[in-house]
Protein backbone atom coordinates (compact mmCIF):
# COMPACT_ATOMS: atom_id res chain seq x y z
CA UNK A 1 0.00 0.00 0.00
CA UNK A 2 1.29 3.37 -0.77
CA UNK A 3 1.51 6.25 1.31
CA UNK A 4 -1.12 8.36 -0.44
CA UNK A 5 -3.61 4.83 -0.12
CA UNK A 6 -2.37 4.58 4.27
CA UNK A 7 -3.70 8.14 4.04
CA UNK A 8 -6.85 7.71 2.38
CA UNK A 9 -7.40 4.35 4.08
CA UNK A 10 -6.55 6.10 7.78
CA UNK A 11 -9.20 9.13 6.53
CA UNK A 12 -11.82 7.10 5.59
CA UNK A 13 -10.99 4.89 8.99
CA UNK A 14 -11.57 8.74 11.39
CA UNK A 15 -14.84 9.34 9.42
CA UNK A 16 -15.97 5.61 10.61
CA UNK A 17 -15.26 6.60 14.16
CA UNK A 18 -16.62 10.10 14.32
CA UNK A 19 -19.87 8.82 13.54
CA UNK A 20 -19.69 6.24 15.63
CA UNK A 21 -18.87 8.12 18.40
CA UNK A 22 -21.54 10.71 17.58
CA UNK A 23 -23.64 7.84 17.27
CA UNK A 24 -22.39 6.61 20.53
CA UNK A 25 -22.91 9.78 22.22
CA UNK A 26 -26.29 10.89 20.70
CA UNK A 27 -27.51 7.48 22.13
CA UNK A 28 -26.29 8.77 25.89
CA UNK A 29 -27.65 11.81 25.32
CA UNK A 30 -31.66 10.36 24.37
CA UNK A 31 -31.10 7.64 27.97
CA UNK A 32 -30.16 10.46 30.07
CA UNK A 33 -33.37 12.52 28.94
CA UNK A 34 -35.12 9.66 30.04
CA UNK A 35 -33.31 8.88 33.23
CA UNK A 36 -33.91 12.59 34.18
CA UNK A 37 -37.14 12.29 33.30
CA UNK A 38 -37.96 9.72 35.99
CA UNK A 39 -34.90 10.01 38.65
CA UNK A 40 -34.11 13.88 38.60
CA UNK A 41 -37.93 15.10 38.35
CA UNK A 42 -38.37 17.17 41.10
CA UNK A 43 -35.14 19.16 39.76
CA UNK A 44 -34.37 21.64 37.22
CA UNK A 45 -31.09 22.04 36.96
CA UNK A 46 -30.41 18.96 34.43
CA UNK A 47 -32.07 21.08 31.41
CA UNK A 48 -28.59 21.97 29.97
CA UNK A 49 -27.39 18.62 30.44
CA UNK A 50 -30.00 17.61 27.67
CA UNK A 51 -31.49 20.46 26.05
CA UNK A 52 -29.89 23.82 24.48
CA UNK A 53 -30.99 26.50 25.55
CA UNK A 54 -33.98 27.41 23.06
CA UNK A 55 -35.23 24.04 22.70
CA UNK A 56 -38.37 23.34 21.58
CA UNK A 57 -40.66 20.32 22.67
CA UNK A 58 -44.06 19.36 21.46
CA UNK A 59 -46.38 17.02 23.42
CA UNK A 60 -50.34 16.39 22.40
CA UNK A 61 -50.55 18.06 25.77
CA UNK A 62 -48.92 21.49 24.70
CA UNK A 63 -45.33 22.92 23.17
CA UNK A 64 -42.71 23.96 25.15
CA UNK A 65 -40.18 26.53 24.30
CA UNK A 66 -36.80 27.32 26.37
CA UNK A 67 -35.91 26.72 29.53
CA UNK A 68 -38.60 28.27 31.16
CA UNK A 69 -41.06 26.27 28.69
CA UNK A 70 -39.16 23.10 30.12
CA UNK A 71 -39.42 24.01 33.76
CA UNK A 72 -43.19 24.69 32.95
CA UNK A 73 -43.47 20.96 31.66
CA UNK A 74 -41.98 19.60 34.68
CA UNK A 75 -43.98 21.11 36.71
CA UNK A 76 -47.13 20.41 35.57
CA UNK A 77 -45.34 16.49 35.41
CA UNK A 78 -44.91 17.03 39.15
CA UNK A 79 -48.28 18.17 40.03
CA UNK A 80 -49.95 15.56 38.33
CA UNK A 81 -48.11 12.45 38.96
CA UNK A 82 -45.61 11.20 41.63
CA UNK A 83 -43.70 8.31 39.96
CA UNK A 84 -42.92 8.16 36.37
CA UNK A 85 -41.01 5.49 34.29
CA UNK A 86 -40.26 6.05 30.83
CA UNK A 87 -38.25 3.56 28.29
CA UNK A 88 -37.57 3.82 24.74
CA UNK A 89 -36.53 1.40 22.05
CA UNK A 90 -35.54 1.07 18.36
CA UNK A 91 -33.42 4.13 18.19
CA UNK A 92 -32.58 5.41 15.18
CA UNK A 93 -29.72 8.24 14.64
CA UNK A 94 -28.84 10.13 11.45
CA UNK A 95 -25.91 12.22 11.48
CA UNK A 96 -24.79 15.29 9.63
CA UNK A 97 -21.79 16.91 10.74
CA UNK A 98 -22.84 19.16 13.38
CA UNK A 99 -26.64 17.87 13.11
CA UNK A 100 -28.25 14.73 13.61
CA UNK A 101 -32.09 13.31 14.01
CA UNK A 102 -32.93 11.12 15.71
CA UNK A 103 -36.35 9.17 15.99
CA UNK A 104 -37.41 6.07 19.12
CA UNK A 105 -40.14 4.34 20.20
CA UNK A 106 -41.04 5.79 23.47
CA UNK A 107 -43.44 3.91 26.30
CA UNK A 108 -44.18 5.80 29.86
CA UNK A 109 -46.06 4.74 32.58
CA UNK A 110 -47.38 7.71 35.19
CA UNK A 111 -48.26 6.93 38.47
CA UNK A 112 -50.45 9.66 40.34
CA UNK A 113 -49.96 8.48 43.75
CA UNK A 114 -46.52 6.32 44.58
CA UNK A 115 -48.60 4.38 47.49
CA UNK A 116 -51.33 3.25 44.74
CA UNK A 117 -48.63 2.26 41.82
CA UNK A 118 -51.54 -0.11 40.23
CA UNK A 119 -53.36 3.06 39.59
CA UNK A 120 -51.27 4.92 36.26
CA UNK A 121 -51.81 6.48 32.84
CA UNK A 122 -49.73 4.63 30.00
CA UNK A 123 -48.79 6.47 26.67
CA UNK A 124 -46.75 5.17 23.95
CA UNK A 125 -46.11 6.18 20.46
CA UNK A 126 -42.43 7.62 18.98
CA UNK A 127 -40.64 10.76 18.81
CA UNK A 128 -38.34 12.43 16.17
CA UNK A 129 -36.03 15.19 17.10
CA UNK A 130 -33.28 16.94 16.45
CA UNK A 131 -30.16 17.41 18.15
CA UNK A 132 -26.47 19.57 17.84
CA UNK A 133 -23.16 19.64 18.53
CA UNK A 134 -22.21 22.42 21.08
CA UNK A 135 -18.84 23.07 22.92
CA UNK A 136 -20.58 21.06 25.70
CA UNK A 137 -21.56 17.89 23.86
CA UNK A 138 -24.66 16.70 21.77
CA UNK A 139 -28.04 18.66 22.78
CA UNK A 140 -31.41 18.23 21.72
CA UNK A 141 -33.16 21.68 19.97
CA UNK A 142 -36.68 20.03 19.23
CA UNK A 143 -38.62 17.16 20.23
CA UNK A 144 -41.53 15.80 19.40
CA UNK A 145 -43.83 13.19 20.72
CA UNK A 146 -46.21 11.22 18.24
CA UNK A 147 -49.04 9.62 20.61
CA UNK A 148 -50.04 6.62 18.97
CA UNK A 149 -51.96 5.37 22.41
CA UNK A 150 -52.60 5.52 26.07
CA UNK A 151 -54.34 3.71 28.92
CA UNK A 152 -55.61 5.16 31.87
CA UNK A 153 -56.80 8.39 33.31
CA UNK A 154 -54.47 11.50 31.88
CA UNK A 155 -53.32 15.02 33.18
CA UNK A 156 -56.66 16.75 33.82
CA UNK A 157 -57.49 19.27 30.91
CA UNK A 158 -53.67 18.19 29.23
CA UNK A 159 -54.48 16.75 25.56
CA UNK A 160 -56.49 14.09 23.88
CA UNK A 161 -55.78 11.32 26.89
CA UNK A 162 -57.57 13.72 29.41
CA UNK A 163 -60.84 12.24 31.03
CA UNK A 164 -64.10 13.57 29.95
CA UNK A 165 -65.65 16.64 32.01
CA UNK A 166 -68.75 15.92 33.53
Amino acid sequence: MTAPDTLAAFAVLQDQVRVLTDRSEIAALTDRYLTHLDRDRHRDDWFGDVFTEDAHLTFPMGEFKGTSGLAEFQEMARKTFERTHHTASALTVTVDGDHARIRAHLTAVHVRRAAEPGEHFDIGGHYDADAVRTPEGWRISRFVFDLVWHAGQGPQGHGPAAPAKS
